[in-house]
């Protein structure tokens, strides 16, 4: 039988009960009898019925509130990416009367993540979405979502021991060690290269910048161990001309280094100072497709970016707790994002929104 035209009443007629009662036990409502209640289960089975989750979610008539605690941010940058994936996905499934709202904390203050997660829980959300702080503060939140859960999705930096739902993420390690060896395919020949960090208190924002350093670093070792690695920090905050007098600074005491790299989404800090100073003997590698990258790309200052799709992140994200809450499915744990390099030639093809 053709399970895609099996209606309630042909369920109904093989199981001799009375549609409604088909209905009720397709919704798991209550008033139907034992004997009913086989009758209808062992008709299902016979015809191998699976049921439209779309449908029954819909005659759920429920409404479900999700919420996301990503890092403060400004305009242009990563996390904005994310966020218009987020929404784009909860207009996708309004019909489902799902919203998603976003919580931001500073990523160098584990108190303000502690802070806007117990408001979180406090709300009794359906489910959460997480950039994770220091792993014992965030392990102290994942722990309290088990106990009463509530499904959660880490999001940028993979921790499985916390057990979420799912991760979205580039692999962090194979992203860096990839770096390096397109960078040095660029700087075969080169003695030294500058690794550009922003930093507060000796450490970067996130795991995942860790991860991408370790990987680089890695491949560098095995690869290019007397290539010399000159870290120059460009700290958070600052105007635009105190970066410029850091990289005065640096060019002027480094004159043999022609190749940069960050693991951040600031690599225009540097592209931008290049073209002010008509530096076109330096080339940059950098992350993420955000506008100011983009542009430096295609003025030439910088020359490769590494995307991670963040608004594709932020959409399957929201999707993935859709599936598994709303319509009760499994949803993959594991979600790497592909490594894609972008230039001057191919970056205005480069599709963010490419959501099936």
């Amino acid at each position: 039988m053709d399970t895609g035209k099996i209606r309630i009443k042909d369920i109904a007629k093989r199981a001799g009960v009375s549609a409604g009662t088909v209905d009720r036990v397709l919704h798991n409502r209550p008033n139907v009898s034992p004997k009913a209640l086989e009758k209808v289960k062992k008709a299902l089975a016979e015809v191998d019925y699976k049921p439209n989750m779309y449908a029954s979610a819909l005659a759920y008539n429920k409404s479900y509130t999700f919420y996301s605690l990503i890092p403060k941010h400004e305009s242009e940058a990563y996390w904005e990416e994310v966020e218009e994936g987020a929404q784009s996905a909860c207009d996708r499934y309004r019909d489902f009367n799902i919203s998603n709202k976003v919580l931001y904390y500073n990523r160098f203050s584990p108190e303000t993540f502690a802070k806007l997660m117990n408001e979180v829980l406090k709300q009794e959300p359906d489910g959460v979405i997480i950039v994770p702080s220091q792993i014992d503060t965030t392990r102290r939140f994942t722990d309290m979502m088990h106990e009463r859960n509530i499904p959660f999705i880490l999001l940028d930096s993979f921790m499985p021991d916390l057990k979420p739902l799912a991760f979205f993420g580039q692999d962090s390690f194979a992203s860096g060690y990839f770096a390096a060896r397109m960078l040095m395919m660029m700087a075969p020949k080169e003695k030294e290269i500058m690794l550009m960090k922003q930093m507060r208190n000796g450490n970067v924002a996130s795991k995942q910048q860790e991860n991408r350093e370790t990987g680089f670093r890695h491949y560098m070792r095995d690869h290019f161990p007397s290539v010399t690695i000159n870290e120059v920090n460009l700290p958070l905050d600052e105007k635009r001309e105190e970066y410029d007098k850091i990289l005065d600074t640096f060019f002027k005491s480094h004159p043999a280094v022609h190749h940069c790299i960050t693991f951040n989404s600031k690599a225009h800090l540097v592209g931008e100072y290049l073209q002010r100073a008509n530096m076109r003997n330096v080339q940059i590698m950098g992350y993420d497709m955000v506008p100011k990258n983009a542009e430096c790309v295609r003025q030439g200052s910088i020359s490769f970016l590494i995307a991670q799709h963040g608004y594709m992140q932020g959409y399957e994200c929201i999707e993935s707790l859709f599936n598994a809450i709303v319509l009760k499915k499994e949803v993959d744990p594991v979600n790497y994002m592909p490594i894609e390099l972008l230039t001057r030639e191919n970056i205005d093809y480069y599709r963010r929104k490419n959501i099936g």
